[in-house]
């Protein structure tokens, strides 16, 4: 019995300890399995935030890419658009050109027949040379720089029926064109007085004041009176009868006086007298300026017969460097370029030379005080030439006194003749002088060769 029971209480131990040892191995593989699933979940989630993130990037990115489409779309139509709107203005631009010329044609169609009609077949002749002149500016333009064509402007066009009525009434029907270049130059065909008119001899209406005039087909009337007196005076002979012509405007801007002092005194037009006779008018009524001493030049590049009988403009500047000589210290060239006192003034000279004829508002030669600053802007327009050169007319000279190769003194080039160069200078022993130097001369320092 007692061995049975032994063997009883063994076998429950054992029972027990089985069943404790199941009940580990159960908790542990449990735990295990927790932890294991528990790890999967972690790891599910990592992965699930991972392929959220990945998503998000990618979802950010198709933005951005999106949205640089979009600009590069806009940006693209926006540059077509300018392209159409440029071209558009190019197409107008076109057509308003080719409208000029159709004008200018029909202009000079019915001078030819004025002419006809008055003067005989030798004026026919000269008429038409005009007109075939007159079409090739209009359709081909008149070349760059101060003798290039400019049309006039639409509001200048649309007086010209008033402007044919009247010049048809007082006796000039072949200057039309002239009589339209001449109020483009004064108002540009706005305001009540476009051919300021108002303080000539002809009008008998209103104040002699500046815009005093306040009927425009009055002014038109009065304005072709003008200018009908003048061409009389000037003796002109026709519409390409450009040297009196010259004579006619110069005297509407200043007034009739003028023709008949430049008859007596120089035989005609030129633009130095026209710088004296500014000078002196101004200094007798006592103001700072008298007229526009470019006037003729600044009417003719609106009349579309006179570019081609026109010459070169590089010999403006010499006609007013000449006008400046004997003048001592400088004290109208350094003050008008804005100096307080004295400076070295020869490169304000020129500067003062180069405005007088409008060259500096047109870009033509720059405003400057320095040497230095004149020559280099002479070389980086790409308009330079070295001491070797056989200089022209209004050609800028630049000089090297030291021989260190920097410039030291500038002057205009008056002429060049047998391998000498002569020379119009400011600031020479502190007075405007005529100069000469051999072509090649150790002293040139070089040239500036203004687009003229």
């Amino acid at each position: 019995k007692s061995q049975l029971i032994k063997t009883r209480q063994q076998g429950q131990k054992m029972i027990k300890t089985t069943a404790r040892n199941t009940e580990k191995a159960v908790k542990a593989t449990a735990k295990g399995t927790v932890k294991t699933t528990e790890k999967g979940i972690k790891t599910a989630q990592a992965t699930s935030k991972a392929a959220i993130k990945t998503t998000e990037t990618s979802v950010k990115t198709a933005q951005v890419a999106a949205k640089a489409s979009a600009k590069t779309a806009q940006k693209a139509a926006q540059a077509a658009k300018a392209t159409a709107k440029a071209t558009a203005e190019a197409t107008k631009a076109t057509v308003r050109a080719t409208i000029t010329a159709v004008k200018a044609i029909i202009a000079g169609t019915k001078a030819l027949i004025s002419a006809l009609i008055a003067g005989g077949w030798i004026a026919v002749v000269i008429i038409l040379i005009v007109v075939l002149l007159g079409c090739a500016v209009s359709l081909f333009g008149g070349g760059s720089g101060s003798n290039a064509y400019t049309p006039v402007s639409a509001e200048v066009e649309a007086y010209e029926p008033l402007i044919q009525k009247y010049a048809k009434q007082y006796g000039i029907p072949e200057y039309v064109e002239l009589i339209k270049a001449v109020m483009m130059q004064e108002s540009g065909g706005r305001g009540l007085d476009p051919m300021q008119a108002a303080e000539g001899s002809f009008n008998t209406r209103y104040p002699h004041e500046p815009n005093g005039i306040k009927d425009p087909e009055y002014s038109i009337e009065c304005g072709v009176q003008e200018l009908k007196a003048a061409l009389i005076s000037a003796e002109v002979e026709n519409p390409i009868d450009m040297e009196h012509i010259k004579l006619a405007l110069q005297g509407y801007n200043f007034g009739n006086g003028y023709i008949s002092w430049a008859k007596t005194n120089y035989g005609g037009y030129s633009y130095a007298n026209a710088v004296e006779f500014s000078t002196m008018q101004a200094a007798r009524l006592g103001w700072d300026s008298y007229g526009d001493t470019q006037y003729p030049a600044h009417v003719l590049r609106y009349y579309p017969y006179g570019r081609a009988f026109t010459s070169g403009g590089n010999q403006a500047i010499v006609e007013v460097a000449l006008t400046q000589l004997g003048n001592e210290g400088g004290q109208p060239y350094w003050s008008w370029y804005g100096f307080d006192g004295r400076v070295e003034w020869c490169a304000c000279f020129v500067s003062w030379c180069a405005d007088q004829c409008g060259y500096i508002e047109s870009g033509i030669i720059p405003k400057f005080a320095g040497c230095v600053d004149g020559s280099n802007w002479f070389k980086g327009n790409g308009q330079w030439q070295d001491r070797n050169y056989e200089p022209q007319a209004g050609d800028i000279i630049f000089f090297d006194w030291e021989g260190d190769g920097e410039t030291d003194h500038v002057g205009i080039v008056e002429k060049c003749e047998n391998g000498v160069v002569y020379t119009v200078e400011g600031n020479s022993g502190d007075a405007c002088r005529q100069k000469q130097y051999t072509v090649g001369s150790s002293s040139i320092y070089g040239y500036g060769v203004p687009a003229y």
